[in-house]
């Protein structure tokens, strides 16, 4: 069975451990894919469960020099995967949850707490590991919750925790860096206090202040001065105690074969400290009055410059992730609910439990100012809400009996009572928080790149060291006239030597490492602030490149609420307002279970010709009066039924021009010349087999349509429109939006929407096409699209199936345009950032190397360890701008005026850049069939 193993990792520094970890991790038999986040410290492992655990994959991660702990082990079986029909039933039903038990000390409590839960009804499966303090239990939720298992132990006298509520505030922890920050500033401050006074010692004293120079005097041993001997009692702490990560690192690293930043590191510093070890023990042997020529300022202070410089880069890298954090830290640690849901009058009693075992049917109480703590259904009390933190929608929402409530948002002046719909990873924030999680662990292709420098750096770099100490000590003893450095009182060696230092110091594979995930983490995290989730670096990557955006009409142009504005009858439906009633409740009856929004206009329009209520139609339809069988959907064309009235059955075909044709049922010219010239959307009625009359329905386009169309085409993207609705419908929204008719599709079915996207692909293979759609029926077209962008408030499958989520709501449309907008930019700065980092050790490394040293230009390995330290924090701190993004001004509501004024300046679109080959006239006709109406209404 395939599962999906997310670990914690600590340790890596730079891109060379990921690419580590990915290395070791892909060679374990039964992995399948490899997902490793520096900045989260998060590897994702797809693997087959019954031919490697996650014991054996944490296993082979330590076996790298890195610790690493489980956090998650999820199933991706799917129903598909089970043959039997009773089998794939139960297997959708049943969950697995693993609870951490405490207090247990022999194997007679874990046999206990077994039994409890078997116990329970709905458990089919109950294991308890003593050892780990760990129970899995596999159970069916519409039997038993979370919460009644947590219950069942905690009545035993064992304490039950739920692993979930542990490791969120672990992972707001570590993506804040709070422990790592810690630590390094306390190393930085260390070695700062050691290294200085070493510093003092052989740089300030022996040439500023040479009269109070007390370390040229011999100590008690002859040859032993007391400048070196105090710089060796401060070095080595400094060296040993402090640059202990680096050293262990190091050596973990290299046994492995895949050399990181800690071993250029370790190499520099421990080779000047050694050097600076030999040259006391050689001036002991002979005595020497001279002192030796030492370099244990330089090690001390490259790790104190690098200490220092990974406390800052710790502390940026915490505000990378304040996005993520703040997402997890908005669902509230408590939640209060009613003991018994069935009971919630004023004085019912009241149960105050951990947020993380909330149950689906809980009665949740939110008093002013809390926080949802799921997902629900308000059934008592008045009040608003504010949602921008999830949505980014600005406002308050109101909020009232059978509104719908989103866990993390928060409660305004009133209470609220709400039934839990939704509760724990099943809620629209813990789905938020997976997708950008997900998001920022995901690699963009562009960090290939930096994964195959990072690989190869350190290697490189040593083999540069070295020819850079060879060839100067060379050239040192050959040229008649050597660079100046030459010729100070150190001598040729020592200066070769520390160039060979630098070379090694200076080399800085974190900041190329560390440009792709530090943006993308930023920036996703922006998006998510701004109701915008992107899933993923390759997703980004590939939206900035998008020159083609194909958007469907129903719910994506249009609100998706459709209104009748017309409807005729036959005139045998005429003759009596009997007849004329009973029309209506048929078809009613036909559309009463349908979700498409024609379907549920005409249920709305049924209901108020009848002037009855939702009530009174569901006891009628419930009720032996109207039934309904024989009912058959054709997707994207209509319904066929059978309607029980009373004793008498009627055959309904209700649909578009095309199904009647199909159902031999004749409309006559005159009709279909109306309806084209009506430009509405038409759905025709037959009964009996006869025709019987039309129904005229438009939709409200969005305020925002047109603003919208227009600032793709600034940004160098051409718009096309598929629909399912007739040709005349489609043109009239497509007129007022500005997309040209030659864009347009009409009466396509959900199949024909995914070809339409293939075909578009075929026909321009350099193009990158993107979808933006609401439902179901444009998910397969979501999921063929380079990319798919859906709404929020379309169905969760059109959602699975898109690589962008759009979540805010009075901005939907609009935010199309927006989060490309935001891809290019965040992909712009993990250029920007990739291009520093290469330009920084191309230049860099190369003065290192002394290649100034004629024009009398060296770089010192103090200076050196202090660039390469801060050449990291920079990369960060580019990426940490990105956090001061706001949204175009042409997104707002003063700029969207501005688009759809005819006298706007074109100059204010010089920010776009138009792409090569997109726009208007640049994409070519797929067929003469693009002119033809398939067909003449969406499925209803």
């Amino acid at each position: 069975m395939t599962v999906t193993s997310v670990f914690a990792v600590q340790g890596m520094t730079c891109g060379a451990c990921t690419a580590a970890i990915n290395a070791a991790v892909e060679a374990v038999p039964g992995v399948e894919s490899v997902a490793v986040s520096l900045i989260t410290e998060r590897a994702s492992v797809v693997h087959d469960v019954d031919v490697v655990s996650p014991e054996n994959i944490r296993e082979a991660i330590e076996d790298c020099g890195f610790d690493a702990q489980v956090l998650s082990s999820q199933s991706d079986q799917s129903p598909s995967d089970v043959s039997d029909t009773a089998d794939i039933a139960k297997q959708s039903r049943l969950e697995v949850v693993y609870i951490k038990v405490f207090g247990m000390t022999c194997s007679n409590c874990s046999t206990t707490v077994e039994n409890v839960l078997r116990a329970c009804p709905g458990v089919q499966e109950a294991l308890v590991a003593l050892a780990t303090e760990e129970a899995k239990v596999k159970y069916d939720p519409s039997q038993v919750g979370v919460r009644d298992l947590v219950d069942a132990i905690n009545d035993t006298g064992f304490d039950a925790l739920l692993p979930d509520m542990l490791d969120n505030t672990t992972q707001i922890e570590s993506l804040a860096r709070t422990r790592e920050i810690k630590a390094w500033r306390r190393a930085a401050l260390q070695a700062t206090c050691l290294a200085v006074p070493i510093f003092f010692l052989n740089m300030v004293l022996p040439y500023w202040y040479r009269p109070y120079d007390f370390g040229r005097f011999t100590f008690i041993i002859p040859g032993l001065h007391v400048r070196e001997m105090l710089s060796f009692v401060l070095a080595t702490p400094v060296q040993f105690i402090i640059g202990k990560r680096f050293l262990v690192s190091a050596y973990r690293s290299m046994k492995h074969g895949s050399p990181t930043m800690d071993v250029l590191v370790s190499l520099s510093t421990f080779t000047a400290y050694m050097f600076s070890c030999f040259t006391i023990l050689v001036s002991i042997a002979t005595a020497s009055e001279d002192p030796p020529h030492t370099v244990f300022e330089t090690s001390a202070m490259i790790i104190a410059y690098i200490t220092y410089g990974k406390y800052l880069e710790n502390r940026a890298k915490g505000q990378t992730s304040a996005a993520l954090s703040r997402l997890l830290s908005l669902t509230p640690s408590l939640a209060t609910i009613y003991a018994d849901h069935k009971n919630t009058a004023v004085n019912a009693a009241e149960r105050e439990i951990p947020s993380e075992l909330i149950q689906v049917g809980d009665i949740a109480i939110l008093r002013p100012g809390a926080k949802a703590p799921a997902d629900g259904i308000v059934v008592s009390g008045d009040s608003y809400m504010d949602e921008s933190l999830v949505t980014g929608e600005p406002m308050p929402v109101e909020k009232h009996v059978g509104s719908s409530i989103i866990g993390g948002t928060i409660n305004g002046v009133g209470r609220l009572d709400f039934r839990v719909t939704r509760a724990g990873k099943d809620t629209q924030l813990a789905q938020i928080v997976k997708l950008v999680q997900e998001a920022q662990t995901t690699r963009a292709p562009i960090q290939r790149f930096a994964d195959l420098v990072a690989g190869k750096f350190v290697p490189v770099v040593i083999s540069l060291a070295v020819v850079t100490f060879i060839v100067w000590m060379i050239l040192s003893h050959v040229l008649s006239t050597p660079p100046d450095i030459f010729k100070s009182s150190e001598g040729k060696f020592m200066v070769c030597l520390k160039l060979c230092i630098s070379v090694i110091v200076v080399a800085c594979p974190c900041a190329l490492g560390l440009s792709t995930p530090t943006a993308v983490m930023v920036g996703t995290g922006v998006g998510a602030q701004n109701g915008i989730l992107i899933k993923g670096g390759a997703v980004l990557e590939q939206a900035t490149h998008v020159t083609k955006v194909v958007f469907d009409k129903t719910g994506t142009l249009t609100i998706g609420k459709m209104s009748v504005v017309t409807h005729s009858k036959a005139p045998v439906w005429e003759v009596s307002d009997y007849r004329q009633k009973l029309w209506w409740r048929l078809v009613r009856a036909v559309e009463c279970s349908s979700e498409h929004p024609i379907g549920k206009a005409i249920v709305a329009e049924a209901n108020r010709m009848l002037g009855e209520n939702e009530t009174e139609v569901t006891s009628k339809l419930q009720s032996e009066e109207l039934q309904t069988s024989s009912f058959e959907t054709v997707m994207g064309r209509g319904i066929r039924a059978v309607v029980q009235h009373g004793t008498e059955p009627y055959s309904l075909v209700v649909g578009n021009v095309q199904f009647m044709t199909d159902s031999d049922i004749e409309v006559s010219s005159s009709i279909l010349k109306s309806s084209v010239e009506a430009a509405s959307t038409d759905i025709y009625v037959a009964i009996q087999g006869a025709y019987a009359g039309m129904i005229s329905l438009n939709d409200i386009i969005r305020k925002d349509a047109r603003g919208t169309i227009l600032a793709l085409e600034r940004m160098g993207i051409s718009v096309a429109m598929v629909t399912g609705d007739q040709r005349p419908s489609a043109l009239r929204v497509a007129r007022e939006v500005g997309i040209p008719e030659s864009e347009v599709w009409s009466g396509v079915t959900p199949s024909e929407k995914q070809d339409i996207i293939r075909t578009l692909q075929i026909e321009s293979p350099d193009a990158v096409i993107a979808m933006v759609g609401d439902g179901i029926n444009d998910s397969p077209a979501l999921a063929t699209a380079h990319i798919g962008l859906a709404m929020a408030t379309g169905t969760d499958v059109a959602m699975e199936a898109a690589d962008i989520v759009l979540m805010r709501p009075d901005t939907l449309l609009m935010d199309t345009a927006v989060s490309l907008s935001l891809c290019r930019t965040i992909f712009n700065r993990i250029k920007a950032n990739l291009l520093w980092a290469t330009v920084y050790n191309f230049v860099m490394i190369p003065f290192a190397m002394g290649i100034f040293l004629p024009l009398g230009w060296s770089l010192p390995p103090m200076a050196a360890g202090g660039a390469m330290a801060l050449s990291s924090v920079s990369v960060v701190a580019s990426s940490l701008a990105l956090k001061r993004w706001k949204r175009p001004r042409w997104a707002t509501e003063e700029g969207r005026l501005d688009l759809d004024s005819s006298n706007a300046s074109r100059d204010r679109w010089s920010l776009f850049r138009r792409q090569p080959g997109a726009g208007n006239g640049h994409v070519r006709t797929l067929s003469n069939n693009r002119y033809v109406q398939l067909s003449t209404a969406e499925t209803v």
